[in-house]
């Protein structure tokens, strides 16, 4: 069984929600989830502690309510409140199902299982749980792996995956730019080349943003080489013909607005 262990799982602010929470739903009802399991698996930094409960959202306000904590209904139609525990935000999600993707956003349903809720997600090194003895949970069985060995792969099969969202494209790719190690799995990868043109289907501002993430990994050069050479850059951004300024910058600026404007091409003088 694999443990983690870091300072935020016995935070008294982060103890005060669990315990909050467990009130109603009783033990085992809530679990840390995603990135802060991830990069603790890693030894990377952890800015944001995410929850996924059995509780349903107003079942959550009642808890932190009744705990005197503040509840903020940031989400709360598709499951999301935050808490806010000490000035710290930790952000609770009831575990989810997806009902009817549309490539763009799901409708989704409750449920109280945590197998249905991993299966909904991303990738397999995202789809991992920690409970508060920092116990991780692998529904996958290839999550904790993944993470150590620097491999992005989708959960299950990956075409369905990114046809539920189609922004899960340019997700592996910031993926695979902060976590990835050697040639970018083969099987996601093809994927996303077939997929590339449903990204038409996504507003700009939800495209920019995961892009803007993308390029403020340390070194984005191998995923933009690999959005390339899949041919997913030129789908994104036809416009882009010659990356070697944006590979001149990288080691001089780690600002990814900076790296972006490198990217594309320069107006004419």
């Amino acid at each position: 069984m694999t443990r983690i262990d870091a300072d935020w799982l016995n935070d008294p602010r982060t103890v005060a929600v669990l315990d909050a929470l467990e009130a109603v739903g009783g033990p085992g009802c809530v679990r840390f989830v995603g990135g802060c399991v991830r990069n603790t698996l890693v030894g990377q930094a952890v800015d944001d502690l995410d929850l996924a409960t059995t509780l349903k959202p107003e079942q959550v306000v009642q808890a932190l309510t009744a705990a005197k904590l503040k509840a903020v209904p940031t989400g709360i139609a598709h499951g999301t409140v935050t808490a806010v525990s000490g000035g710290r935000p930790y952000e609770i999600t009831t575990l989810r199902r997806d009902v009817s993707p549309d490539g763009r956003r799901a409708t989704v349903a409750f449920t109280d299982d945590w197998a249905q809720d991993a299966a909904r997600r991303d990738f397999r090194l995202n789809a991992l749980y920690a409970d508060r003895t920092g116990t991780v949970f692998d529904p996958t069985d290839h999550g904790v792996d993944d993470a150590h060995a620097g491999r992005v792969v989708f959960v299950g099969d990956a075409a369905t995956r990114i046809e539920e969202d189609y922004l899960r494209i340019l997700r592996f790719f910031r993926f695979y730019a902060w976590y990835g190690r050697g040639s970018p799995d083969r099987d996601s990868l093809a994927a996303c080349a077939t997929h590339a043109d449903g990204m038409a289907r996504l507003s700009a501002e939800r495209v920019s943003k995961e892009l803007l993430k993308l390029l403020a990994a340390p070194d984005p050069r191998p995923a933009v080489a690999a959005m390339a050479d899949s041919g997913v850059l030129t789908v994104l951004a036809p416009e882009v013909r010659d990356r070697s300024r944006f590979e001149a910058l990288v080691g001089r600026s780690d600002d990814p607005v900076l790296r972006l404007s490198a990217l594309l091409p320069q107006d004419p003088e």
